[in-house]
């Protein structure tokens, strides 16, 4: 290791021994008896321990990369200018379908109907057939199901090789005050387990033969749009909706908020009278219905009808309670809070429907099970000229925290 990276890596490493020493202090000034924090210091030590991660993740690559090269000197010193360079990084699919070699051969597969493979492409194939998405693309569809796909975009994603287990409260304990010399007694607080599994989703493109081959045509943003479109429709309906399948039947989707909020009585309230739309009353009554905490970081969720219902609300001075954004990017806001909408939300129109989601859906994770597959299919169609592409994910969700969201149902 040369002397830089050295001493690089030792400061590195003091910044990292000063902040968990400053995180262990920081514990034991602001925790209480029973090992808590208040919100505004838990907080605080969160952003600690992000910079802890960062520094740690950083001082990983490091070392990694100086192993790397390493290597590389003493392996070169054994052969001749001519011999290819070995692949230090043989062992990381990520790393090889990160190249722009296997980019290039991905959409050279794609344009000669897999015929020419390559080395570059057969270092990460998939198990299944086919091949892994270039690490560029999957990027840029992620970006995609971010930006259509509004349940992404306010969740949080997490990316999991296998099921994922996120232990949660149960029920709290309760705190009780004391006479002189009383016992205290212990409270009946429980835990349990919410588990992310993976649902496959998939989508099937047909192509032209003559646009395959056509090279002014842009294959790659095409088959990346259709994918992504199609992708993130199907789960924002199921991150919405979810299991049961509603046409089918089928628990075979991720759990949708709607079907989590919809089981709970205390986690929705109803309007007035039956099969009538909600009203600016039932709009106040349900932000006073999400627990305090929540309300902090929580935001409106409902379709363009019930939205264009909500934005003739009124108070008593008959001013609007719409608050219409007029910074780019900012979303438009009722009494204070964001709201999005989404297609995927149900109607006003139907008794038993709950239009409107209020609440805080950071709490809703979505869990990627590792990457997203390609797969061609040139016999099927082949009578007809055209080529089918096949993408496939696996992918589940869930509302870890109850407590985070809350509706309005339709009597």
């Amino acid at each position: 290791m040369e002397t830089q990276e050295r001493q690089e890596l030792e400061e590195m490493h003091r910044k990292m021994a000063e902040l968990a020493e400053e995180m262990e202090k920081f514990l034991d000034e602001h925790e209480d008896e029973d090992g808590n924090l208040p919100e505004e210091d838990a907080e605080t030590y969160s952003k600690m321990d992000k910079r802890l991660t960062a520094l740690r993740n950083q001082i990983a690559r490091r070392e990694t990369l100086a192993k790397a090269n390493a290597k590389a000197k003493e392996e070169s010193g054994k052969m001749s200018w001519s011999s290819p360079l070995p692949n230090f990084f043989a062992a990381n699919t990520k790393e090889r379908r990160a190249t722009d070699e296997y980019r290039k051969a991905a959409i050279s597969a794609i344009r000669t109907g897999c015929k020419v493979i390559r080395n570059d492409l057969a270092t990460a194939p998939d198990s299944a057939g086919g091949f892994l998405v270039p690490t560029e693309w999957d990027t840029r569809l992620i970006k995609a199901l971010e930006e259509e796909n509004v349940i992404r975009t306010l969740g949080t994603v997490i990316t999991t090789a296998s099921e994922h287990k996120i232990s949660r409260v149960a029920t709290k304990p309760a705190a009780a005050w004391l006479d002189e010399g009383a016992s205290i007694s212990f409270g009946n607080g429980t835990f349990d387990q919410v588990t992310l599994d993976a649902h496959k989703v998939g989508i099937g493109i047909l192509i032209s033969e003559e646009l395959l081959a056509d090279s002014m045509f842009d294959i790659e943003t095409e088959i990346l749009d259709q994918f992504s479109k199609a992708i993130a429709s199907a789960e924002e309906d199921a991150f919405i909706n979810g299991a049961p399948d509603q046409t089918t039947g089928k628990v075979s989707r991720p759990t949708g908020i709607i079907t989590t909020i919809g089981g709970i009585s205390t986690a929705y309230i109803e309007t007035a009278t039956t099969g009538a739309a909600p009203t600016a009353d039932n709009i106040i009554d349900l932000i006073h219905s999400l627990p305090r905490p929540y309300r902090k970081n929580a935001a409106f969720l409902l379709n363009d009808a019930t939205l264009a219902t909500i934005k003739k609300f009124k108070d008593q001075t008959q001013r609007y309670l719409w608050e219409p954004s007029y910074q780019a990017g900012e979303p438009d806001r009722l009494l204070g809070y964001p709201v999005y909408t989404s297609s995927y939300m149900p109607t006003i129109a139907n008794s038993g429907n709950f239009p409107i989601l209020f609440g805080d859906f950071s709490y809703y994770n979505i869990a990627d099970r590792g990457t997203r597959t390609i797969q061609e299919l040139k016999e099927a169609y082949a009578v007809s000229g055209q080529v089918g592409f096949l993408m496939k994910e696996r992918v589940d969700g869930v509302l870890v925290d109850n407590n985070a969201v809350r509706a309005i149902k339709i009597k």
